[in-house]
């Protein structure tokens, strides 16, 4: 019985491997991305990079982890909703008004700890902002507010 169950187990997680998450980065075109057009300083870049740009940009850069469902399923709707909300690639798109919205809910969110989720950074351990990287990344986007 035991070897019947571990069986149909193991069966389920190889079936699993066909319901796959899209990995491909959307293309990215510099001249609307918002690193190109801001030019922040290299501090920011970096932090931007390793906090924001793999759930909100089309530069996603996918862990090993992602390829193995049903792990891969919460990661790959994360991905998708965080560049539905928020997409740094593209931010040339975006109206003045609904930039300086975004800029108000960027530096809202990582004020009041919501970004980046914990669930990233329990696995991106570059991606955990201290106090001083938090203002760091406030100021720069309360800065470019209108």
């Amino acid at each position: 019985m035991k070897k019947k169950i571990l069986l149909g187990f193991l069966a389920i997680l190889v079936i699993m491997q066909f319901f796959r998450i899209d990995m491909d980065n959307p293309p990215v075109d510099p001249a609307k991305d918002f690193i190109a057009l801001t030019e922040p300083s290299d501090e920011v870049k970096t932090l931007l990079k390793s906090a924001c740009y793999d759930c909100h940009s089309n530069e996603t850069e996918y862990p090993w982890y992602a390829h193995v469902a049903p792990v891969s399923w919460p990661i790959g709707h994360h991905i998708e909703e965080g560049r539905e909300h928020l997409n740094f690639s593209i931010w040339a798109d975006y109206d003045a008004d609904k930039a300086d919205h975004k800029l108000e809910e960027c530096a809202g969110e990582v004020e009041e700890g919501h970004m980046p989720i914990s669930s990233y950074t329990w696995t991106h351990g570059d991606a955990k902002l201290s106090k001083e990287q938090k203002e760091t990344l406030e100021e720069f986007f309360e800065g470019l507010r209108k």
